[in-house]
């Protein structure tokens, strides 16, 4: 199934049905009268929360919702029906934003969350509404209200605990793959990752959700590589996991590049907690480790875990850190104990 994490959509309520207008006229009831009935309501467009999506695809092949109308009222006091309304099945973490593509109408995060997205129009009055001691014969009734046409976006936000961001072959699908369930594409040339990928990750018996988005590069922001697009996926994580390649001779450099990325998207994301570990520790030597986690330390300003995806060494430590953070609390020290998934 591809994944798609932005649709638009065209969405319209449907119209009131029109009142009645009816007199009564069997034989042996005196006077007769106005018995015209009222219109049905139009149907309304709804947005609703569901589990077991994860993607918007189903938008990319139907992209018009319209209710119907409602049913013009009856003689004989008979109401029209009110028309069923429409509902948008959306995954949870789905923002709803007007045609503008920046404002907010509402942001869908639990299941069941339901929000109005186009009411439908009331139905009209029928004669018999109308009728009054000094009015006993009224000859009118009212249309129904229109609908309500719009243009919406719907925007895909992955709900996540923690995030991991970092160069392409940084080694952020094999950690994933290492402390999870998850499976994602792993080879050795860059860009592997080309959709956002979730896992749930268990330390110590507590479990949070882990986001894999694809690498960033230099001038992501400005459309390089895949560009900045999936870093909303990112912006709900409590935490980022910044994953550093050990074996980049220019480390310190590729820290930077993705911060400087990560501003520029927005001031949310760099001002997001973040832990930095150096990956793929097992392919140096002690002297280039030590040199190398130095360095980063100093550009970072924080303490940086060493880790191995492949091998599972350092693993326990940084998932205890990123648990920690999320629960509010301060980070563990380091220890050198195995990963046993």
């Amino acid at each position: 199934m591809k994944f798609l994490d932005l649709a638009k959509v065209y969405i319209r309520s449907g119209g009131g049905g029109a009142g009645c207008v009816s007199f009564r006229r069997e034989k042996f009831v005196e006077f007769g009268g106005p018995d015209g009935g009222d219109g049905g309501n139009g149907g309304s467009v709804w947005a609703e929360a569901v589990e077991g999506l994860n993607t918007l695809i189903d938008y990319r092949y139907q992209q018009h919702f319209f209710a119907k109308n409602g049913q013009p009222g009856m003689g004989s006091q008979r109401t029209g029906k009110t028309a069923d309304d429409v509902v948008l099945k959306v995954p949870l973490g789905t923002e709803i934003l007007d045609e503008d593509e920046e404002t907010v109408l509402a942001d869908l995060t639990y299941p069941g969350q339901r929000v109005l997205l186009a009411q439908g129009g009331n139905g009209g009055w029928g004669n018999l509404r109308f009728k009054s001691s000094t009015n006993r014969a009224p000859g009118r009734a009212n249309p129904g209200q229109p609908g309500v046409e719009r243009t919406i976006w719907l925007r895909l936000k992955l709900i996540a605990d923690a995030g991991l961001v970092g160069l392409p072959n940084a080694g952020k699908s094999t950690f994933l793959a290492a402390v999870s369930n998850a499976r994602p594409k792993i080879a050795d040339y860059p860009f592997t990752t080309l959709v956002p990928n979730l896992g749930v990750v268990g330390i110590d018996g507590h479990e949070f959700v882990m986001a894999d988005i694809p690498g960033l590069i230099e001038g992501a922001s400005e459309g390089r590589g895949l560009g900045d697009q999936f870093l909303a996926h990112v912006e709900r994580c409590k935490v980022l996991l910044h994953l550093a390649d050990g074996t980049s001779s220019t480390i310190t450099k590729d820290y930077r590049t993705i911060v400087t990325e990560l501003e520029a998207y927005s001031d949310l994301l760099a001002d997001k907690p973040r832990i930095v570990a150096i990956n793929k520790i097992d392919a140096l030597d002690a002297k280039t480790l030590s040199d190398r986690k130095r360095a980063l330390a100093r550009a970072s300003g924080a303490p940086v875990f060493a880790i191995s995806g492949a091998t599972g060494k350092g693993l326990p430590a940084v998932l205890r850190a990123i648990h920690a953070t999320i629960k509010g609390e301060t980070p563990e020290p380091e220890s050198d104990e195995p990963w046993h998934p």
